[in-house]
């Protein structure tokens, strides 16, 4: 499966731009035969706590709806984040369309970052996401989602590609590459991350999105600034991976849960 990283610029809630930005980054990945572009985090916007004026609703979403017109156009799956709100909720989320505009996962991020101010007007998904594309059975996560190993592990039980989308900020920049390696090392299982760059909301980004093996290798990595990479990965190398070396069978999550159960009930006890 060829991916593409559309790392993008999007500047900070002007969606007129970065419509633009994106429909360049989509046309010139249906050129090279991608099959699945991935966009950062809040791909519209950028990072925003503006959720009466950007929140979108599911069901008349702006943001899938003009991501659908492109995939179909296009003939290709995008996957791409945006706020959305449900009466006073509003969730982060994760969409992925098919090459004919179908949704097959949408994600809502299960840990908004409680550092920052994103806890403060979004809510925790429930839920992890899967779907197929290709050869391929992948599930989405968002940004800060990463520095959380469990999700990971329960997701790479059938997927075999771990996509994460972020607005994942230049002072932590050194986290990103060591954690994607982690989790794809961890999970033996391609990592896609796809982070934004430039300023917004105050913050500045530095791309390095990049495309992680499933022993740890970085395959490929953006230029700074707007800019697509496109890689060939095979669902095969991963299953190789797991087969030679099945580290996952010496897991032991019932021993995990019951560990966590004591420790709480011993907290309790104090």
């Amino acid at each position: 499966m060829r991916i593409g990283l559309a790392q993008i610029d999007m500047g900070f809630q002007d969606k007129s731009y970065a419509k633009k930005l994106c429909e360049e980054l989509i046309l010139s990945g249906a050129k090279e035969n991608v099959d699945l572009l991935v966009f950062p985090e809040m791909t519209l916007t950028g990072f925003t706590i503006n959720i009466k004026e950007f929140g979108e609703v599911f069901e008349t979403s702006e943001t899938i709806s003009f991501f659908r017109q492109q995939a179909i156009l296009h003939q290709m799956a995008i996957c791409f984040g945006l706020p959305i709100v449900d009466s006073q909720k509003a969730e982060n989320q994760c969409a992925i369309l098919s090459a004919t505009g179908e949704l097959l996962a949408n994600y809502a991020k299960i840990h908004p970052f409680s550092f920052g101010t994103e806890k403060d007007f979004y809510t925790g998904g429930t839920t992890i996401a899967s779907c197929k594309i290709k050869d391929f059975t992948l599930s989405p996560f968002i940004c800060y989602d990463l520095r959380f190993p469990e999700i990971f592990q329960i997701a790479s039980k059938n997927s075999t590609l771990l996509v994460v989308i972020a607005n994942w900020p230049i002072s932590r920049k050194e986290d990103w590459s060591v954690l994607l390696k982690a989790r794809a090392i961890e999970n033996q299982a391609f990592v896609v991350g796809v982070n934004r760059a430039g300023t917004g909301g105050g913050l500045t980004y530095f791309g390095d999105s990049m495309v992680i093996s499933p022993r740890g290798k970085i395959l490929a990595c953006a230029k700074e600034g707007t800019h697509l990479t496109t890689f060939d990965i095979s669902c095969e190398e991963a299953l190789q991976c797991r087969n030679k070396f099945p580290l996952k069978s010496d897991r032991r999550p019932e021993l995990y849960q019951q560990l966590m159960i004591n420790k709480n009930e011993e907290r309790s006890s104090i």
